[in-house]
């Protein structure tokens, strides 16, 4: 009965057939969405699924130590470490166990994705925005500055057709097949040739022979599938 399934740091979080979100592994800081704060007491680790989200959901995401969602209505809800703000509600605050809903992202949200402590969303009209840590640049809104809201990420407010996020930089693929990185650089993650360090804002990826149709992003590398 799952349709999708995504991994977290320690952790898993599954979609099943009706619509429900569960979640299993590494419970420190709230990141299964069982509702119960982790402590010193209770298990710090589940080896079955706990029901993260009960409402229907048609997307989920797992990042570092916290996850989102997008709800039936199109709007994001996040759970788990919320130190730099990933959850998006308008908060640093230490975690939340269960999940909160994402400031001005109540609807029109078709994606969602986690990078280690920040988090993006891409929205029907083609927009992204994104939130939480920022000292790489991984929000993509030309600033440094950490967001607990979501910020719209610089020339990408249409046209983009799928986003993925890595430890520290976010992609999107836009629907000419061309792709957009930010973010942290210092291993050349973001495909421009450069391994400057980071970029504040979208730089184009290069030396892409073809159309590409899906991309990932992991901790330190970015890679596409080419439309053969």
């Amino acid at each position: 009965n799952v349709v999708d399934i995504a991994a977290g740091e320690e952790f898993v979080c599954a979609r099943l057939a009706d619509a429900k979100t569960q979640c299993w592994g590494l419970k420190s800081i709230g990141q299964l969405g069982d509702g119960v704060t982790p402590t010193y007491t209770n298990p710090w680790s589940s080896p079955a699924p706990f029901t993260a989200y009960s409402d229907q959901v048609n997307a989920v995401a797992a990042g570092g130590f916290h996850s989102c969602a997008v709800n039936a209505s199109g709007g994001v809800v996040c759970w788990g470490a919320n130190g730099y703000g990933q959850l998006g509600a308008g908060t640093f605050s230490h975690a939340s166990p269960q999940s909160v809903p994402v400031s001005g992202l109540s609807a029109g949200v078709i994606a969602v994705t986690a990078g280690r402590q920040h988090s993006c969303a891409l929205t029907s009209t083609g927009a992204v925005y994104c939130w939480g840590r920022n000292d790489s640049g991984q929000l993509g809104n030309g600033s440094t500055t950490h967001s607990s809201t979501p910020v719209g990420v610089t020339g990408l407010n249409a046209n983009v057709q799928a986003i993925s996020a890595g430890e520290y930089h976010t992609c999107a693929l836009l629907v000419d097949g061309t792709v957009r990185c930010w973010g942290s650089d210092w291993a050349g993650q973001l495909g421009d040739g450069t391994s400057v360090g980071s970029r504040a804002a979208p730089v184009a990826v290069t030396g892409l022979a073809g159309r590409v149709v899906a991309l990932g992003a992991g901790d330190d590398h970015t890679c596409a599938v080419i439309q053969g």
